[in-house]
């Protein structure tokens, strides 16, 4: 099985930085796609950042300038630099991979939570 974990979460004020890394490990043929998505109480899971294999970048209008995804294909592992941070970027952020074993299938991580205080 492959499993996602997540590290890097914390409290930090207003105009801080976080970095978030996730590291995929298991039975990986191929990782597509790596990506963070958030979740803040009562609102909907909601991308945030996306990379491809070819490190083309998808990202949230609410992040863009903000935030930057890459990924280190070599340690199977997907980071998120996240700068200039505001008290609406606190939520619960999830790792996700959409990975190839005989298949391609998507996996999540557990969640890391973000705090940031104003």
């Amino acid at each position: 099985q492959v499993q996602l974990v997540e590290s890097g979460g914390g409290l930090v004020q207003a105009g801080g930085s976080l970095r978030l890394s996730c590291a995929a490990s298991g039975n990986i043929f191929s990782i597509l796609n790596m990506g963070w998505y958030r979740q803040a109480p009562g609102n909907q899971r909601e991308l945030v950042a996306i990379i491809n294999r070819g490190d083309t970048t998808n990202y949230a209008d609410s992040v863009k300038g903000r935030f930057t995804i890459s990924r280190d294909n070599a340690k199977n592992t997907v980071y998120l630099q996240m700068n200039s941070l505001k008290p609406e970027d606190t939520a619960v952020y999830y790792c996700y991979s959409l990975i190839i074993r005989d298949r391609a299938y998507d996996y999540w991580g557990q969640g890391t939570q973000v705090t940031v205080s104003s």
